[in-house]
């Protein structure tokens, strides 16, 4: 559908102004006709990607959720204990929001894996 200047202008007047205005734009950095292709390339964000600790910390609702992540880590010595020190101090004084916003069940469907 082809669509001349003015007549989009009087349609959608607010957003001709952010066209114009040429502000808050994103780049596209490819455009695939095929939907199976596109998913696939798009489902290689997360191919091979081990979440670490601030990923598990991310999930929890409380503090106390995410100390016992980071014992048990620590514990399994897939962290150091100063490392570990760190995190800890980290929650006590800025809390377990400090890490990031909270990832949500399916957040590796919703942001890469299909």
């Amino acid at each position: 559908m082809e669509i001349d200047k003015k007549a989009f202008k009087n349609m959608f007047p607010n957003l001709a102004k952010e066209i114009d205005k040429k502000q808050k734009r994103v780049a596209i950095s490819s455009v695939r006709s095929d939907v199976k292709a596109a998913e696939k390339a798009f489902s290689r964000r997360f191919v091979n990607y081990t979440p670490d600790v601030v990923d598990f910390i991310r999930r929890c609702e409380t503090e106390r959720q995410a100390e016992e992540i980071v014992d048990f880590l620590e514990r399994r010595k897939e962290i150091k204990p100063d490392y570990a020190q760190r995190l800890r101090k980290q929650l006590r004084e800025k809390g377990v929001r400090s890490f990031g916003p909270k990832k949500e069940d399916g957040y590796y469907l919703k942001h890469g894996i299909v």
